[in-house]
């Protein structure tokens, strides 16, 4: 799910012994965790002041409400991770992507309740929604959101700046092309019924043309990767290729560009056990 983002400027101030203090009220101390590769640290980072840490991957924060459970956070960093650097050798797989990244300040948020999403102006991820045990539970149960959510951060603020001409979300990329012939027509708004034989029909009407390719390029790649293999009934409304041979066979040009092994993508699905 794409949601809105929206601007906030809020400033934190980090206390001593790690307390975080903002608007009078204060949070800490931060517990750094216990994950080998990251350290969850207090921060004082303009326009992220409703939370009160983060955790830095490549460079990359995912911020968290005081009320989002540590190992939620973690999780996050872990899946975060294994998408940027899919061999875990510990450097991204794409430096273009990351470089691009980091330069246009890119980030994810983490939030427990319903009235703090929306408050950042980042990419956002629900506590709940992010769920570890889908994975120990060899992907059964409610899926885990993670995986779309932090892919949406690489694709939207990474993969599409890079590239701009392959992975752009506007009209006449090559990824947009793609998802135009998907859909069974360009449709710069959702249509009152998709055409026959199309195979992506996201229906939310509050997700624009750019949306709808961020939403694309998800459903692709995670099907490619086996996240969508057990999910075909759940998810046929949206997106009807739940496996990578469908992908294969019925969306060629997508499936092309996504193992183009000159853009470095994932080619296993993150776990949540980076470098484990």
């Amino acid at each position: 799910m794409n949601r809105k983002r929206h601007a906030v400027r809020i400033g934190c101030i980090v206390a001593p012994l790690s307390l975080v203090t903002c608007g009078g009220e204060v949070f800490g101390p931060v517990d750094p965790g216990n994950d080998p590769h990251f350290t969850i640290v207090a921060h004082s980072d303009q326009g992220f002041g409703p939370t009160n840490r983060k955790v830095e991957v490549f460079g990359l924060p995912i911020y968290a409400y005081p009320d989002v459970e540590d190992v939620k956070l973690l999780h996050a960093a872990n899946i975060m991770a294994q998408y940027l650097d899919n061999d875990e050798d510990g450097v991204a797989d794409n430096p273009e992507v990351l470089d691009v990244l980091t330069s246009e300040d890119a980030a994810l948020y983490m939030w427990k309740r319903e009235s703090q999403v929306g408050s950042i102006e980042a990419q956002d991820l629900g506590a709940d929604e992010s769920l570890p045990q889908w994975h120990a539970n060899g992907q059964s149960g409610r899926f885990d959101a993670a995986l779309e959510e932090v892919w949406h951060v690489i694709t939207y603020s990474g993969f599409a700046r890079a590239y701009p001409d392959v992975f752009g979300e506007e009209i006449g990329t090559s990824l947009a092309n793609a998802m135009d012939i998907a859909r069974g027509g360009r449709f710069l708004s959702v249509p009152s019924s998709y055409p026959e034989g199309a195979w992506y029909s996201y229906d939310d009407r509050t997700c624009d043309y750019r949306c709808m390719v961020t939403e694309y390029i998800y459903w692709a790649m995670t099907s490619i990767l086996g996240a969508q293999d057990n999910r075909a009934s759940e998810i046929q409304h949206e997106w009807k290729l739940n496996t990578r041979a469908k992908v294969q066979e019925s969306d060629t040009a997508i499936y092309q560009l996504l193992t183009d092994p000159a853009y470095s993508f994932p080619e296993v699905l993150p776990d949540g056990t980076y470098r484990r």
